[in-house]
């Protein structure tokens, strides 16, 4: 049965103070902050106050969009593989279950949400608009129910405590602030939620291929070789493994929020010995 989209409290991302809507935006009461909606799709950061690699990397998927998924299915298949059996090695270690609300984060044209339960309610964010457009057709043709929004991972419009399953696939170096992202999926999350990330294994020196990662080996690397940024997570964190694939090209790290954390919230391990 299709899950109705899950419609997440939506805060400033800048201060947090919950959004009111308004006719064709959202706004912040207190200071009359706007994000207007684009196509059904809210924007939370238009181009203009992008920076750094967010901006780049917003252009490059926007110029892209179009061609993304045809490029990928291809390429899965010049690789005698399929984007299905790539996508669920990492996709079946999320904990989706019946009526949980999940989010992902640099959803880019939703090809991951084919691939889950469909009894699940799902929200996904991007950086790049034109990813979006293309998700919002995919969605539309797939039959799934989902709520787009664009932004970046370093200030998400969502209130404290509003998914069960937060996950990102493929980009968490490339953000402007991998640590402020990594505590912003945190932050959205329920306490005793799971959060995964996937990216590509650096310790290979092999770039670009964490969309499309094609050889059917795993692996498992010692705490001095990985490149997981387990370090980069706030005391507390549980359950956290870190899983290789694809001749150990792919790291998968996967953790739970603790059902309770101390204010003031989220100091990394590494601050904590300086």
């Amino acid at each position: 049965m299709m899950q109705p989209a899950h419609h997440p409290e939506l805060v400033d991302p800048f201060n947090q103070y919950p959004l009111s809507l308004g006719r064709g935006f959202w706004f912040n009461p207190v200071n009359d902050e706007k994000y207007y909606i684009n196509n059904g799709i809210p924007v939370f950061l238009p181009e203009e106050q992008m920076s750094g690699n967010n901006l780049k990397y917003s252009r490059f998927y926007d110029r892209i969009s179009r061609f993304y998924r045809v490029s990928s299915v291809f390429y899965s298949w010049l690789k005698g593989s399929s984007e299905k059996k790539i996508k669920m090695k990492y996709l079946e270690q999320l904990q989706v279950k019946p009526g949980d609300k999940v989010l992902e984060v640099a959803v880019g044209s939703a090809d991951n949400l084919l691939y889950l339960p469909r009894n699940a309610s799902y929200s996904g964010l991007d950086i790049s608009f034109g990813m979006l457009t293309m998700a919002k057709r995919h969605l539309r043709k797939w039959d799934i129910q989902a709520g787009l929004y664009q932004g970046e991972a370093e200030h998400l419009p969502f209130a404290e405590h509003s998914f069960d399953v937060v996950f990102h696939v493929g980009g968490i170096s490339l953000f402007n602030n991998s640590q402020r992202a990594i505590h912003e999926m945190i932050r959205v999350a329920k306490p005793g939620g799971q959060v995964m990330i996937v990216d590509d294994n650096e310790v290979t020196q092999v770039r670009s291929y964490h969309k499309n990662p094609f050889s059917p080996a795993t692996a498992t690397l010692t705490d001095e070789d990985q490149s997981a940024p387990v370090k980069l997570l706030p005391n507390g964190m549980r359950n956290i493994e870190v899983r290789y694939y694809f001749d150990s090209m792919l790291y998968c790290l996967t953790f739970r929020k603790p059902d309770q954390i101390r204010k003031p919230a989220l100091k990394s391990a590494a601050d904590a010995v300086r």
